[in-house]
């Protein structure tokens, strides 16, 4: 007899939901995480009573009600909505693209102005669009994607937009309202407390290592338990034994300044090539400047974010989904599939791009498939 039912490898929101459930349904776990903390990107640490998102910005969003419902069981949320701001060489414009941001690019004042200068503009793209500034123009036109769309994303992927496939930008929010929330789900806000608070409640009560290597101490480990929930990178489980996937990679400098106000926003997105950051994240806001009191915080914390190319040994963020990756993890999924005691789950585990809700999502239908429970 092993002494674990499941050993759940990641502590972050996939890993600490399929523990939370198991635990529930009766059975044994044990989580181990590599890091000195919790909560896997979704962190976020305390710095002068300010919840700083210490791997990135996390903001909530879901149109998934059942998702929306069991999260809400951790914590309480607020009513945070993200309205980004571009900065493009010191002019400011509103994201995503409503009539805020055409009235200062064109000063166009009505919904039809605003449609006929970017029909005007889209007409220089014909035909299927060949790359991604081409679909871009023949979303947005020249302007908008000069100014608040090309530098950023050339930023973010390191390329050339020219040389980036169109589809990354198939869906852009084009808005003829005056509506500043950027995502546009039924359900958002930010943990009251913190992400990290979320899952410390979704672990309660279940053991936990943390500082602990699996794939350093694989053997050892795998003899503690009857399976295993596996939230690593894929590749790096079977030890890149077909090649590496390609990821993209964030670099933060985070500083704390001694004044309340840095932006006066909690996102502001550089737009422009030569700025070498992509944005500033300024932490307070996502809780309105406020502490638990409700007080106000006379200081501040700010994070410059650095989009950079992933190599061995920096943190995985964004997985690069083109054919040839998509193409070598069709692989490594045939290799996970002869593993009958491992379960690969999460961003890294599937090599996908997920958002919070939908890595909740995901982890709810493993419970229910591996647990035979109904979550919800």
């Amino acid at each position: 007899m092993k002494k674990y039912d499941y050993l759940v490898v990641g502590s972050g929101l996939y890993g600490a939901v399929f523990a939370r459930e198991a635990k529930k349904a009766g059975k044994s776990v044990l989580v181990i995480d590599k890091r000195p903390n919790i909560a896997g990107n979704v962190y976020t640490e305390d710095v002068e009573k300010i919840h700083v998102h210490k791997y990135g910005a996390h903001i909530f969003h879901t149109n998934n009600k059942k998702v929306w419902n069991y999260i809400t069981q951790f914590a309480e949320f607020n009513r945070f909505t993200n309205s980004p701001v571009a900065n493009y060489k010191g002019e400011l414009y509103s994201l995503p693209f409503n009539m805020y941001t055409f009235n200062k690019m064109w000063g166009v004042v009505t919904p039809e102005e605003a449609e006929a200068k970017i029909e005007e503009q889209r007409k220089e793209i014909t035909g299927e669009p060949k790359n991604l500034e081409e679909q871009a123009v023949s979303l947005v036109g020249r302007d908008i994607y000069e100014k608040l769309i090309k530098g950023y994303t050339e930023k973010q992927w390191g390329r050339d937009c020219t040389e980036l496939p169109a589809f990354i930008i198939k869906r852009l929010p084009v808005r003829l309202t005056f509506d500043n929330n950027y995502f546009n789900a039924m359900y958002q806000g930010i943990p009251v407390g913190g992400y990290t608070k979320v899952v410390e409640n979704l672990l309660d009560g279940i053991e936990i290592r943390l500082n602990t290597e699996y794939l350093e101490h694989k053997e050892e480990l795998d003899a503690l338990a009857e399976k295993v929930v596996y939230t690593g990178p894929i590749d790096a489980y079977f030890e890149y034994k077909l090649g590496t996937l390609e990821y993209r990679s964030v670099r933060f400098e985070t500083e704390l300044l001694d004044k309340p106000n840095f932006q006066g926003n909690a996102a502001v997105n550089y737009t422009d090539r030569e700025t070498p950051w992509t944005r500033i994240i300024e932490h307070k806001w996502f809780e309105f400047g406020k502490d638990s009191e409700g007080n106000d915080i006379p200081k501040t914390v700010i994070s410059r974010e650095y989009s950079s190319e992933w190599k061995l040994g920096d943190e995985p963020y964004y997985p690069v989904n083109d054919e040839k990756n998509g193409a070598l993890y069709a692989e490594y999924k045939k290799l996970a599939e002869k593993e009958e005691k491992v379960i690969f789950g999460g961003r890294l585990g599937e090599y996908k791009y997920y958002d919070m809700d939908a890595v909740i999502a995901s982890a709810l239908e493993l419970c229910e498939k591996e647990l035979g429970i109904i979550t919800g």
